[in-house]
Protein backbone atom coordinates (compact mmCIF):
# COMPACT_ATOMS: atom_id res chain seq x y z
CA UNK A 1 0.00 0.00 0.00
CA UNK A 2 1.06 4.04 -0.63
CA UNK A 3 1.45 5.93 2.12
CA UNK A 4 -0.09 9.62 1.24
CA UNK A 5 1.64 12.57 3.22
CA UNK A 6 0.70 16.03 3.10
CA UNK A 7 2.07 19.37 3.73
CA UNK A 8 0.16 22.47 4.39
CA UNK A 9 1.77 26.11 2.95
CA UNK A 10 -0.20 29.33 3.43
CA UNK A 11 -0.61 31.16 0.60
CA UNK A 12 -2.14 34.28 -0.64
CA UNK A 13 -5.48 35.52 -0.25
CA UNK A 14 -6.67 33.19 2.73
CA UNK A 15 -5.89 30.27 0.69
CA UNK A 16 -3.45 27.27 1.65
CA UNK A 17 -1.82 25.17 -0.79
CA UNK A 18 -1.84 21.60 0.43
CA UNK A 19 1.02 19.79 -1.74
CA UNK A 20 0.58 16.08 -1.41
CA UNK A 21 3.18 13.12 -2.32
CA UNK A 22 2.24 9.79 -2.80
CA UNK A 23 4.75 7.33 -1.42
CA UNK A 24 6.16 3.93 -3.01
CA UNK A 25 3.84 4.33 -6.03
CA UNK A 26 5.99 7.21 -7.92
CA UNK A 27 2.60 8.89 -9.11
CA UNK A 28 2.55 12.65 -8.59
CA UNK A 29 -0.68 14.48 -7.34
CA UNK A 30 -1.54 17.90 -8.17
CA UNK A 31 -1.87 20.65 -5.65
CA UNK A 32 -4.92 21.32 -4.21
CA UNK A 33 -6.12 24.79 -3.19
CA UNK A 34 -8.34 24.72 0.04
CA UNK A 35 -9.21 27.85 2.36
CA UNK A 36 -6.97 29.14 4.97
CA UNK A 37 -9.28 29.79 7.34
CA UNK A 38 -11.70 26.87 8.98
CA UNK A 39 -14.67 28.82 8.30
CA UNK A 40 -14.52 28.62 4.66
CA UNK A 41 -15.74 31.25 1.98
CA UNK A 42 -15.17 35.27 1.16
CA UNK A 43 -14.40 35.75 -1.83
CA UNK A 44 -10.84 37.17 -2.74
CA UNK A 45 -10.49 40.23 -3.43
CA UNK A 46 -7.87 41.45 -6.19
CA UNK A 47 -5.13 43.72 -4.66
CA UNK A 48 -6.52 46.50 -6.72
CA UNK A 49 -9.64 46.78 -5.10
CA UNK A 50 -7.80 46.27 -2.42
CA UNK A 51 -5.62 49.14 -2.15
CA UNK A 52 -7.65 51.90 -3.33
CA UNK A 53 -10.12 51.04 0.20
CA UNK A 54 -6.84 51.26 1.83
CA UNK A 55 -6.06 54.74 1.39
CA UNK A 56 -8.31 56.84 1.76
CA UNK A 57 -7.45 60.12 -0.68
CA UNK A 58 -7.04 63.63 0.67
CA UNK A 59 -10.10 65.77 -0.21
CA UNK A 60 -7.67 68.84 -0.97
CA UNK A 61 -4.90 66.40 -3.27
CA UNK A 62 -5.01 67.36 -7.25
CA UNK A 63 -6.01 63.05 -7.51
CA UNK A 64 -9.16 63.66 -5.91
CA UNK A 65 -9.91 67.08 -7.86
CA UNK A 66 -9.12 65.33 -10.88
CA UNK A 67 -11.38 62.13 -10.27
CA UNK A 68 -14.25 64.26 -8.97
CA UNK A 69 -13.74 66.16 -12.18
CA UNK A 70 -13.59 63.28 -14.73
CA UNK A 71 -16.53 61.42 -12.88
CA UNK A 72 -18.99 64.71 -12.50
CA UNK A 73 -18.48 64.94 -16.50
CA UNK A 74 -19.41 61.57 -16.52
CA UNK A 75 -22.45 61.93 -14.41
CA UNK A 76 -23.42 65.10 -17.16
CA UNK A 77 -23.14 62.66 -20.17
CA UNK A 78 -24.77 60.28 -18.81
CA UNK A 79 -27.81 62.14 -17.81
CA UNK A 80 -28.04 64.10 -21.40
CA UNK A 81 -27.97 60.66 -23.02
CA UNK A 82 -30.77 59.55 -20.67
CA UNK A 83 -33.06 62.74 -21.68
CA UNK A 84 -31.95 62.08 -24.98
CA UNK A 85 -33.63 58.87 -25.06
CA UNK A 86 -36.08 59.64 -23.26
CA UNK A 87 -37.15 62.31 -25.98
CA UNK A 88 -35.74 60.15 -28.60
CA UNK A 89 -38.74 57.85 -27.51
CA UNK A 90 -41.47 60.63 -27.19
CA UNK A 91 -41.24 61.38 -30.27
CA UNK A 92 -41.47 58.10 -31.53
CA UNK A 93 -44.32 57.47 -29.27
CA UNK A 94 -46.21 60.43 -31.17
CA UNK A 95 -45.05 59.25 -34.69
CA UNK A 96 -46.74 56.15 -33.96
CA UNK A 97 -50.15 57.61 -32.83
CA UNK A 98 -50.03 59.85 -35.97
CA UNK A 99 -49.66 56.34 -37.79
CA UNK A 100 -52.01 54.43 -35.74
CA UNK A 101 -55.16 56.99 -36.08
CA UNK A 102 -54.30 57.61 -39.97
CA UNK A 103 -54.74 53.63 -40.62
CA UNK A 104 -57.57 53.06 -38.59
CA UNK A 105 -58.96 56.36 -40.52
CA UNK A 106 -58.15 54.28 -43.69
CA UNK A 107 -60.07 51.02 -41.72
CA UNK A 108 -62.96 52.82 -41.48
CA UNK A 109 -63.14 54.03 -45.00
CA UNK A 110 -62.22 51.00 -46.34
CA UNK A 111 -64.82 49.15 -44.48
CA UNK A 112 -67.07 51.77 -46.32
CA UNK A 113 -66.38 51.07 -49.25
CA UNK A 114 -66.33 47.53 -48.90
CA UNK A 115 -69.76 47.32 -47.86
CA UNK A 116 -70.87 49.52 -50.42
CA UNK A 117 -69.50 46.59 -52.45
CA UNK A 118 -71.12 44.26 -51.33
CA UNK A 119 -74.55 45.67 -51.24
CA UNK A 120 -73.54 46.52 -55.15
CA UNK A 121 -72.68 43.10 -55.62
CA UNK A 122 -75.92 41.69 -53.81
CA UNK A 123 -78.12 44.20 -55.92
CA UNK A 124 -76.71 42.98 -59.10
CA UNK A 125 -76.64 38.79 -58.37
CA UNK A 126 -80.44 39.22 -57.10
CA UNK A 127 -81.27 41.18 -60.47
CA UNK A 128 -79.71 38.19 -62.50
CA UNK A 129 -81.29 36.25 -60.23
CA UNK A 130 -84.74 37.49 -61.48
CA UNK A 131 -83.90 37.52 -64.84
CA UNK A 132 -82.78 33.99 -65.24
CA UNK A 133 -86.06 32.40 -63.24
CA UNK A 134 -88.33 33.26 -65.68
CA UNK A 135 -86.45 31.76 -68.71
CA UNK A 136 -85.82 28.35 -67.35
CA UNK A 137 -89.19 27.99 -65.89
CA UNK A 138 -90.12 28.83 -69.44
CA UNK A 139 -87.65 25.83 -70.93
CA UNK A 140 -88.94 23.41 -68.35
CA UNK A 141 -92.95 24.44 -69.90
CA UNK A 142 -91.37 24.24 -73.31
CA UNK A 143 -89.46 21.12 -72.82
CA UNK A 144 -92.60 19.77 -71.25
CA UNK A 145 -95.00 20.95 -74.30
CA UNK A 146 -92.31 19.53 -76.71
CA UNK A 147 -92.88 15.71 -75.35
CA UNK A 148 -96.83 16.03 -75.56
Amino acid sequence: MSKISQNSTPGVNGISVIHTQAHASGLQQVPQLVPASPGGGGKAVPPSKQSKKSSPMDRNSDEYRQRRERNNMAVKKSRLKSKQKAQDTLQRVNQLKEENERLEAKIKLLTKELSVLKDLFLEHAHNLADNVQPSSTENTTNSDNAEQ
